[in-house]
């Protein structure tokens, strides 16, 4: 095995393969522990293998770190991973510490952690690469940074204890929402209240999307009432509306009254429905165009980043308004029709016209019937008036059909049972609430 130190910092992400080069998940974190007279030594990596499953990886077993992939015996424990006490996750708990010099020159913050290995199997901290407080006024002026031996520092506050979360969000930057969330989840309860107060109102929101709902009520009670006003939204109306249902109805009302006046009308109109239905499924937020918009139009709107996969399917044309509720519903123009005309084509030539759309009333049970009969990603919803209200996607369907703990179970193999009767999880409209779903546990053991 190479003995070139190894940041920790650019480990994340890296794969993970065995000797056959099959890839068997992502690293995610690495593991230490102190000791009285030496530097921290490493124990393992933390890797995401599929199902968003984080499991222990002994150092032992690694044969191989170099070239952005790490090589593997290839026998690893599925079990789900369980921090023990004394053991330390350098990214999520080690970068951003404060460290003083022992010459007395100062203290300065923990940027990244070198690791080398000094025997077979027998891996360790080398140096820290750390960054003194700036020295000028400038706003855009950044301290100096030097290499550190772990023996010329010492720790500000105990060993185990926080400190800032901007190194792990920065490490994690990259990451897909569903990817940092599941990431937040692991992490100490303190820790992962900390990062998401750090984390931007957007950034936040679309992790907040991706979290089992008493996980959201437990970060949304630590932020005050205007920030988690501005995080609800940033967030989709029909997860906002989960999300405050579980909430007791005076702080959700009074959120309510804090949040954009057009986005609480898009949360207060969801609240109305029963959640097993198309319109408690539904977003607010299609694509809604005239029928005298151009391919051209559809596509530019289609190509916005921030526009959700299974929203981009489809097209919804309408007669004006264009926001929920609309004028009358005229129809759907799917994506891939879109691509098979000239730009300067109206979209009211090309309208799906097999395509009907369902009620807000109609059954959840029914909309999933109608998506998988018809292969669609997307199915629109009118009220009585036939005025588009809303869309159904396949993901609002996936959540529904899902077990309540899908985000935490731990087995691979188990098929997810249907529960008949889903007990209603909106509760501001006058229904019973939902026991929240719990924080997801393991047994992973090493």
């Amino acid at each position: 095995m190479s003995a070139t130190r190894v940041f920790v910092a650019r480990l994340a992400g890296c794969t993970v393969f065995d000797p056959a080069g099959d890839r068997l998940g992502k690293v995610r974190d690495v593991l230490v522990v102190y000791r009285k007279n030496d530097p921290p030594r490493v124990v393992g990596l933390i890797v995401e293998i599929p199902g968003r499953k984080r499991v222990f990886v002994s150092i032992g077993r690694v044969t191989s770190i170099s070239s952005g992939q790490i090589i593997t015996t290839g026998l690893i424990n599925v079990r789900r991973f369980e921090q023990r006490g004394g053991e330390v996750r350098v990214i999520a708990e080690l970068l951003g510490r404060t460290v003083v010099f022992a010459d007395g020159s100062g203290q300065a913050t923990i940027e990244d952690v070198a690791i080398q290995e000094f025997g077979p199997g027998e891996w360790a901290v080398a140096q820290l690469f750390v960054r003194r407080p700036k020295t000028s006024s400038s706003p855009f002026a950044k301290g100096a940074t030097v290499f550190a031996n772990w023996s010329d520092v010492r720790e500000k506050t105990a060993a185990g204890q926080a400190q800032s979360a901007e190194q792990l969000i920065a490490t994690y930057s990259d990451l897909k929402p569903a990817d940092l969330a599941n990431t937040l989840l692991d992490l100490p309860q303190a820790r992962m209240l900390e990062v998401a107060e750090e984390l931007p109102d957007d950034r936040l929101a679309d992790v907040l999307e991706e979290m089992p709902e008493s996980e959201q009520v437990e970060i949304l009670a630590q932020l005050d009432d205007d920030r988690a006003a501005d995080v609800l939204d940033q967030m989709q109306p029909d997860d906002a509306a989960d999300l405050i249902a579980q909430l007791s109805e005076e702080r959700g009302e009074h959120l309510l009254e804090l949040m954009q006046p057009e986005e609480a009308d898009d949360v207060r109109m969801l609240l109305a429905y029963a959640p097993d239905t198309a319109g408690g499924l539904m977003t607010t937020e299609p694509i809604i165009v005239s029928a005298d918009a151009t391919v051209a139009e559809g596509l530019a709107l289609i190509r916005r980043h921030e526009l959700a996969p299974a929203l981009g399917a489809a097209i919804c044309v309408t007669l004006p308004p264009y926001e929920p509720p609309t004028g009358r519903f005229l129809g759907m123009v799917h994506f891939q029709r879109m691509l098979r005309y000239p730009p300067h084509e109206r979209l009211g030539t090309l309208l799906d016209q097999g395509l009907e759309p369902v009620t807000a009333d109609t059954s959840a049970a029914e909309v999933s019937r109608i998506l998988a009969s018809y292969n669609l990603v997307s199915v629109p919803v009118v009220d009585d008036n036939h005025r588009l209200v809303g869309v159904v996607t396949i993901d609002d369907v996936l959540d529904y059909l899902l077990p309540d703990d899908w985000r935490s179970n731990d087995s691979d193999d188990d098929t997810p049972e249907r529960v008949p009767d889903r007990a209603p999880t909106r509760a501001l409209s006058g229904a019973p609430r939902l026991t929240p779903r719990g924080r997801r546990t393991g047994n992973g053991t090493r």
